[in-house]
């Protein structure tokens, strides 16, 4: 092996490094997150995909929209029409408010569009976009994360989005006294010495709804992301020992079936993150 090769093999990241540098994202200060809440932090790399797949999915669907016909349809038109007709069925059975339903329809179907384009990006292989920007600011160290959902400030910042659309609702329907007074009277009735109890309740209802709403999405895609990970590893691996080709093929095997166990991953998390905004709005419906 040449000098060359030696020294690049002695800088070669780790197994570990290799993993929290892929984990680590490009935000506005330079270092990594350190506590769960921090404002001071922002996640460029986040925000730019995120905002780059809403734009991908509503050009989509304005090209299908202008494309559309009365007669055989195409295949994108026959898939967004399947999607449409999904989303309109499910809001039908959960939000009864037809008014409603005008604006919390549309809003189902962007939810489920945008989460499953975001949860797509995790086909992508895995060190491309990395490398490409390590070679775009000439840092061999830059980091980049191209998963939005991988990210628990960006789940929590959707479902927090779907929090307010909740309280929208919760006063446009009851109005604000009648939802002040569903407060502290639900669940264990009107009696002033539950007041506190009743309220505390709906508080940590409402929080509960509001965390597990991301958190669910954002686990399984940080997991996800894992496992991709460590398939990449094993195919780094095999060049390096004497049961190379076994780890090479183990690569291949892992990493297909990996892969076509994601598909219906990044689809039905997308459909459940879809499914629980049409029933918490159409929870906030309902009078207790």
């Amino acid at each position: 092996m040449s000098t060359a090769g030696h020294e690049a093999a002695a800088n070669a990241p780790t197994a570990g490094e290799y993993i929290v540098h892929h984990l680590t994202h490009f935000n506005s200060t330079g270092h990594a997150q350190k506590d769960i809440i921090d404002f001071s932090v922002i996640n460029v790399d986040t925000l730019f995909f995120s905002i780059l797949m809403g734009v991908l999915g509503l050009f989509v669907m304005w090209r299908v929209a202008k494309s559309v016909t009365s007669g055989v349809p195409g295949r994108m038109q026959a898939a967004v029409e399947i999607v449409l007709e999904m989303v309109n069925d499910q809001a039908k059975s959960i939000v009864h408010s037809a008014e409603s339903r005008k604006f919390v329809g549309p809003l189902a179907l962007t939810v489920f569009i945008w989460i499953f384009l975001m949860n797509s990006m995790d086909f992508l292989p895995l060190d491309v976009f990395p490398n490409l920007w390590q070679a775009i600011t000439g840092d061999h160290h830059a980091y980049l994360r191209i998963v939005p959902t991988a990210d628990l400030n960006g789940t929590l910042g959707m479902s927090v989005g779907v929090l307010l659309v909740c309280l929208y609702y919760n006063i446009k329907i009851k109005g604000f006294g009648g939802w002040m007074h569903e407060l502290f009277t639900a669940p264990f009735g009107s009696h002033p010495l539950l007041y506190p109890v009743n309220f505390a309740m709906q508080m940590i209802e409402f929080l509960a709804k509001t965390v597990s709403h991301g958190m669910r999405l954002f686990g399984n895609m940080y997991a996800g992301e894992l496992v991709f990970m460590l398939i990449a590893l094993m195919g780094a691996a095999w060049a390096g020992t004497a049961t190379g080709v076994f780890l090479f093929i183990g690569h291949v095997i892992a990493g297909s079936i990996w892969a076509i166990f994601h598909i219906l991953i990044v689809a039905l998390q997308a459909f459940i993150f879809m499914m629980l905004t049409l029933v918490y709005v159409g929870q906030a419906h309902e009078a207790h």
